[in-house]
């Protein structure tokens, strides 16, 4: 049995009227085909782009091996860009680049984009690049701050799953975290060993080249890159009165006990996560 979940309305193009009425209001998530074509970046940003325009520069890694009490969000090595992406093209590799500033690294590219028009306030400090490789992908979470993400794909093909925050009590979340069991393969989750999943309702789509997705606040979403390729996430912050508070109590309250109980408790913290969450759904 596969996971429940209904396609994601595909839309050639959108108004900011209709975006705020159909979408924003009602968090719903929407794709929007070639939404970047008008930007510099939809002609220009391609894997060969950032290896000419990034080369020298040396990026972390992450990768899809267990959690570890010590190196909590640590890269799990370093590359510089050109090598990075002559490895992406050459073989299949779960290294990824997660949360890469633009700003901070190449300042050149914001001249690349611009922050739609859609009836929303963007934070300007933070657009953000992700990078992987055939079959990379990352493990179903959702982000701190419960911001809304506008997620643009370019070059290649990528798959997103989301699910709501309702959803959470059926996806075996971690305590005190944000993310799922790392045993779970969303894209083929097998449902005798984590049954709650067959009550789950989530979401799907495919991107590609110039797309745009919008992830509503707080949803949980999982990347599957089919084929090596990036995407740049622009996010606004949540304007749910109960999902603002709870991004305030993550960073404010959850974090930092996350951080005393990794060092206090080191790898006994994580096994009784992973523990908990293998007993019972954990909202």
């Amino acid at each position: 049995m596969k996971l429940n979940l209904e396609k994601i309305p595909v839309l050639k193009q959108i108004t900011k009227e209709e975006f705020v009425e159909n979408y924003l209001k009602k968090q719903r998530p929407v794709v929007v085909k070639n939404f970047s074509q008008d930007w510099p970046a939809y002609q220009k940003w391609n894997l060969d782009y950032m290896k000419e325009i990034a080369g020298d520069k040396q990026v972390p890694l992450h990768d899809s091996r267990p959690i570890e009490a010590k190196k909590f969000n640590q890269p799990h090595a370093y590359m510089k860009m050109n090598e990075y992406v002559d490895l992406l093209k050459e073989k299949p590799t779960d290294f990824r680049i997660f949360l890469w500033n633009i700003l901070k690294e190449i300042p050149a590219l914001q001249k690349d984009f611009e922050y739609p028009d859609l009836g929303i306030t963007f934070l300007k400090s933070l657009p953000t690049l992700f990078f992987g490789g055939f079959k990379s992908y990352t493990y179903m979470h959702y982000d701190i701050d419960l911001a809304n993400i506008f997620h643009f794909h370019f070059e290649g093909k990528k798959q997103c799953i989301l699910f709501d925050q309702e959803q959470s009590k059926y996806l075996y979340k971690l305590p005190n975290t944000l993310r799922t069991h790392g045993d779970i393969d969303f894209s083929d989750p097998d449902v005798k060993k984590w049954p709650e999943l067959k009550n789950a309702k989530g979401h799907i789509a495919n991107l590609e080249h110039g797309d745009m997705l919008y992830i509503p606040e707080g949803y949980w979403h999982y990347m599957k890159y089919i084929t090596p390729g990036f995407s740049m996430s622009l996010r606004s912050i949540p304007k749910t009165p109960k999902y603002l508070a709870k991004a305030v109590y993550n960073i404010a309250v959850m974090m930092p006990v996350e951080n005393i109980m990794r060092r206090t408790m080191g790898e006994k913290w994580i096994a009784w996560k992973n523990n908990h969450a293998e007993k019972k759904s954990y909202a």
